[in-house]
């Protein structure tokens, strides 16, 4: 039996209908994962954005508490800080530090290659930061290391100052110190 013309296009147009169908759900659901991407990736960025502003709360609040336990180690009508520098120009090779405030050591350092470079383009190290009372004191500074000609050198040198109510800032300056201990120079900040 044969079907006429009408009657083919009659089952054809729907079984077409049909097949256009299944092909864009298929597509549909084939566009559904890179969807699913756009949409994570933009999930992710928000996260990023949240881990982001997390950091820096973090950071925010170590600075502060940074800031406090200074405070309250160092309070200020006590507190004394030591700073050492190099004079400019000066090529002496410094090993190592060693302070004392009324007899009691209180700090010392070791230069690496790092720091020694830092000091000699200017730089100056804070080495101690503590607590003495108000009144006269006496600082003892050692200082180790070899002179551009390579000869080894160890100096020390003492000082007194006066502490106030206020915080004491004092800088040990060191230079030509082939001269002996004239080259620790004491000064205050």
């Amino acid at each position: 039996m044969r079907l006429s013309r009408a009657e083919r296009l009659a089952t054809e147009r729907p079984l077409r209908a049909i097949q256009v169908l299944i092909l864009c759900l298929f597509g549909g659901l084939l566009a559904l994962p890179a969807l699913a991407q756009d949409l994570s990736k933009e999930q992710m960025k928000g996260l990023d954005e949240q881990v982001q502003e997390i950091k820096s709360d973090v950071l925010s609040i170590a600075a502060e508490l940074t800031t406090l336990e200074e405070r309250l180690l160092y309070p200020s009508n006590t507190q004394v800080a030591v700073f050492v520098s190099l004079a400019e120009g000066e090529d002496f090779r410094l090993d190592a530090v060693q302070l004392s405030i009324n007899g009691e050591p209180v700090a010392h350092h070791i230069y690496s290659f790092k720091e020694l470079e830092a000091l000699q383009k200017g730089g100056v190290q804070r080495i101690y930061t503590g607590n003495i009372p108000t009144g006269r004191h006496e600082i003892n500074v050692v200082v180790a290391g070899k002179l551009s000609s390579g000869q080894d050198i160890s100096e020390t040198a003492t000082f007194s100052f006066d502490k106030q109510v206020e915080p004491k800032m004092i800088g040990v300056e060191l230079a030509n110190l082939n001269a002996g201990s004239r080259g620790i120079q004491l000064g205050e900040w």
